[in-house]
């Protein structure tokens, strides 16, 4: 037997493959002695099918005749071996992967061969054998479609009872190795974008909805262990660390995209699981308590990494319940949210409360654009000294005592650190660009830019609807008489009815939120400079970052990842540097300049106008400073080394730079501006009261 198995044939005919068929039939029992033999066999078959699926379909239908599937089966019930067991799953999956006619594949799924190999008790402790069942698993699910999948179901009228394709893959669905996951999710994926009807109902019924749950569970758990990783970086600032945390978060992302994937699949029961799976037990009892000021040891989850995973959330996964629930619930007070949580909140930060929706707001809260000038008043000496740039938040009295979500946002923005700040930040931002976002959360948060602003009042003025009318051509422009709509209301009772949100009444009103800006507080912040020690650079560092500034915000550039958010900021090491050195001040001079420049260019490019290439300054008065410039002939570009220069209130001096021979010269102090030189000239021997400058000093960074 064993002899003629290795004689002389034309290896691809039929001949061979009744051949092979005969000597599998007379197999009584496998085990070490005759198992290369089978191995053998089982891979020559699938091989000569191939081939006749492509060229001979006399190959397929002897298979058919023989019933070759109930040999394979009765071969795997009598094997003793593991490579047995192996090598049938992987012919069968060849033979489902290649087999191109339909009837070929309709046939393998019928008489049920398939279901019993997919319900057949394997020893999974071994990898292997794993990894080729779930690869047997996903060549199935790879040839589904509304015709095949019903060979693999059973049915009691028109329910589904039983499909074992998909029961017996999402047992591995959170398997440890990510291999068996990917592919698990491949063929979950292929199974929804069947679109069966009968199936789809059967997969978001009890108990196969479960897997929706623990899904999201288990999303948590990464989401806890990346937060968990990136509050030991700083304690462990290696590139391992680094990399490490990056391994979670493309894993994270992962998880997010097969969110997506499922959604897209159009199956409306199971894009509400995972919406409410999400809430429920991830952003409002983890996320959402992460973001309070005075954080505690206890939370799960930090603030950084709650605001990176909001970003993502609202950026991957696209569904508009989801989308606008999150906008509405950051309305509510922050202790709403702790409250239902593992902790208390500790502490809030002073001052920056929300005020009640019968109050009106401030008046002096938002500084507009006057006229396009870029304009600083400055105070007098008797009130400057209550103005710090630290006091944004605490400038505000408003007679609510607790913080909402989105005023915790700004607080980030204004008080927090870098890394707080950019992910709060890029919440918000993210918030704009999400699509699925109904314009009026925007607006009931305050951000909707004014440009959408009146295009929606001038709709409700066209189709007739009065208060549009009346706010679009009003004094305030709406922006104080606006009310909360009726979609962010009917979100505002789903979060009270469907997730418990509730604080017993309203939310804060939009106006007042609308009326919260740091515009102010910067400006007040930058006066402040107009006293420090290099207040004669500070309108050269405002004209550099105007034009820096203006770029970042006109440039097409594709927007950063929410990773960026996670990833260690790269600062200047200053540990030897003094902290009142004139380099520090110099760099926080600049740093403030840069946030009041960009906060200006903000308000005129959300009113749609375009900003211009140069920072619209006051001119200046004629001082005597700048007329004494003016007289020694020089223009706004300042002096330089070998300038005529007339002799205006100089200080004549001689100077010998080798004995016995003397140098006439002058000293000259001028400004432009807030610059400010000392020139050195030498005396013209044959043009009275003039000079040419041989050295000009800055005089920046000097106490007054």
């Amino acid at each position: 037997m064993w002899f003629s198995f290795w004689r002389s044939r034309d290896r691809f005919s039929l001949d061979e493959l009744r051949y092979l068929t005969n000597q599998l039939q007379k197999v009584q029992i496998v085990n070490d002695v005759n198992k290369d033999f089978v191995i053998e066999a089982l891979r020559s078959i699938a091989e000569l099918l191939t081939y006749g699926d492509q060229h001979d379909s006399s190959f397929f239908e002897f298979f058919m005749e023989k019933q070759v599937m109930g040999e394979f089966i009765r071969i795997l019930k009598i094997s003793k071996t593991v490579t047995v067991s192996l090598q049938l799953l992987q012919t069968i999956s060849i033979l489902i992967q290649n087999l191109r006619r339909e009837h070929a594949i309709y046939y393998m799924f019928s008489n049920e061969h398939v279901n019993y190999l997919i319900t057949y008790s394997f020893d999974f402790r071994n990898e292997e054998l794993l990894s080729y069942y779930i690869s047997f698993l996903r060549a199935i699910s790879g040839k589904l479609n509304k015709n095949t999948i019903s060979l693999l179901l059973k049915t009691q009228g028109e329910e589904v009872v039983s499909f074992p394709l998909y029961v017996e893959a999402i047992r591995f669905a959170f398997h440890e190795e990510s291999m068996v996951r990917t592919a698990v999710r491949a063929i979950t994926l292929n199974v929804y974008h069947v679109g069966d009807e009968f199936v789809n109902k059967f997969i978001a019924s009890a108990p196969h909805s479960d897997y929706f749950s623990n899904l999201v569970s288990f999303f948590r758990d990464q989401c806890i262990n990346l937060s968990k990783l990136f509050s030991e970086r700083p304690k462990n600032p290696c590139s391992e660390s680094v990399s490490a945390m990056l391994a979670k978060v493309d894993e994270i992302e992962d998880n997010l995209y097969y969110f997506s994937d499922v959604i897209s699949a159009g199956i409306p029961v199971v894009g509400s699981l995972i919406t409410d799976n999400i809430l429920q037990l991830l952003i409002l009892p983890l996320l959402f308590p992460a973001l309070q000021i005075d954080a505690d040891s206890n939370l799960k989850i930090g603030a950084v990494t709650s605001l990176y995973l909001l970003c993502c959330i609202l950026r991957i996964v696209k569904i508009k319940d989801l989308a606008n629930t999150i906008a509405a619930a950051l309305l509510y007070p922050l202790e709403t949210f702790a409250a239902n949580s593992e902790v208390k909140i500790n502490g809030y930060v002073s001052g920056n409360n929300c005020a009640n929706e019968s109050e009106e707001p401030l008046v002096d809260s938002v500084t507009p654009v006057n006229a396009g000038q870029l304009c600083v008043d400055i105070p007098n000496k008797a009130t400057s000294s209550q103005v710090h740039p630290g006091g944004i938040i605490a400038e505000r009295d408003f007679s609510c005592s607790h913080l909402s979500l989105r005023e915790t946002l700004l607080s980030y923005v204004t008080d927090g650190d870098d890394a707080r700040a950019l992910g709060s930040l890029s919440v918000l931002a993210t918030l704009l660009q999400t699509k699925e976002l109904d314009e009026s959360m925007l607006d009931g948060l305050g951000i909707l830019p004014q440009r959408k602003q009146h295009k929606k009042l001038l709709l409700q003025a066209l189709v007739g609807e009065g208060s549009g009318e009346e706010q679009l051509f009003s004094f305030e422009s709406g922006s104080a008489r606006d009310s909360i709509s009726s979609e962010l209301d009917g979100y505002l009772k789903k979060l009270k009815e469907q997730y418990g949100v509730s604080i017993g009444g309203a939310a804060a009103s939009p106006r007042i939120r609308r009326n919260q800006d740091s515009y102010r507080n910067c400006r007040s912040a930058l006066v402040q400079e107009t006293k420090g020690i290099w207040v004669d650079l500070l309108i050269t560092v405002l004209c550099d970052q105007w034009k820096k500034c203006k770029r970042a915000i006109e440039a097409s550039s594709p927007r950063k990842e929410p990773k960026c958010i996670l990833l260690p900021f790269q600062k200047l090491n200053s540990e030897d540097i003094p902290a009142e050195s004139s380099f520090t001040a110099g760099e926080r001079m600049s740093e403030l300049v840069k946030v009041f420049v960009l906060l200006h260019q903000l308000q005129i490019f959300s009113l749609g106008r375009t900003l211009p290439e140069q920072p619209p300054i006051q001119p200046q008065i004629d001082i005597p400073e700048i007329s004494r410039a003016r007289a020694a002939g020089l223009d706004v570009s300042g002096p330089k080394p070998g300038t005529e220069v007339k002799f205006v209130h100089a200080l004549p001096c001689r100077i010998a730079f080798e004995r016995g021979k003397e140098r006439h010269f002058h000293f000259l102090a001028v400004s432009v501006g807030t610059l400010g030189w000392v020139l050195l000239a030498e005396e013209l021997p044959l043009k009275q009261n003039y000079g040419i400058v041989r050295v000009a000093a800055p005089l920046a960074a000097q106490n007054r």
